[in-house]
């Protein structure tokens, strides 16, 4: 369903189980960057009236999420620990060239969102089915959905906004480069990493 072209490999949640406050912080900090991610697209594309209304409702979902994550640490007696850069979305954000077409740069955040999502939504997939922690796992879960649904619409209205066999094509292409990203990743108790 997600495309993907490199699994995580499994054993990256032995990795999260042994650093479980770690994953939670960057997990909590993903959220926030997603919600920013949607605010961003709003200040940019304001004339994208449809685009705008489903950003709102992200954004507010999305601050949701960081909160439910803020309060789970908090729940299990810690503190949000400080961001630290995203090596995989740093990665990611070099595929497509600078500039072009207001419409272009549109379509390229939009494919970079919905790939970000769909890699979220497959590590918490993970996380669901292999953490013994039963909370943390049914958090997943739930989780998992939510981000599914966020990674159809960024491909939806990519597709919507450009000519559907370009984007289609440049979706291909940014998953095969995200595969070999996710070669020399999966060994970090973050998100993506």
């Amino acid at each position: 369903m997600l495309g993907l072209k490199l699994p995580t490999d499994p054993r990256w949640v032995n990795i999260v189980e042994k650093n479980i406050e770690e994953i939670l912080t960057d997990h909590a900090y993903c959220e926030q960057k997603a919600a920013s991610t949607a605010i961003s697209l709003i200040v940019s594309f304001p004339e994208y009236t449809d685009l705008i209304q489903e950003m709102i409702a992200l954004s507010r979902e999305e601050m949701g999420h960081f909160k439910m994550v803020h309060d789970l640490i908090l729940k299990r007696g810690g503190t949000l620990g400080r961001d630290r850069k995203d090596e995989y979305v740093l990665q990611l954000l070099k595929f497509f060239p600078k500039g072009g077409s207001r419409t272009t740069q549109l379509v390229h955040r939009l494919l970079y969102a919905a790939l970000i999502e769909a890699r979220s939504c497959e590590r918490f997939r993970l996380l669901s089915e292999e953490l013994e922690d039963k909370e943390l796992s049914e958090f997943y879960y739930k989780l998992m959905v939510s981000e599914a649904s966020h990674y159809t619409m960024f491909l939806k209205f990519a597709r919507k906004y450009g000519d559907l066999d370009e984007v289609n094509k440049k979706w291909q292409d940014l998953l095969n480069y995200e595969a070999e990203i996710m070669k020399n990743l999966g060994n970090k108790e973050t998100i993506h990493g």
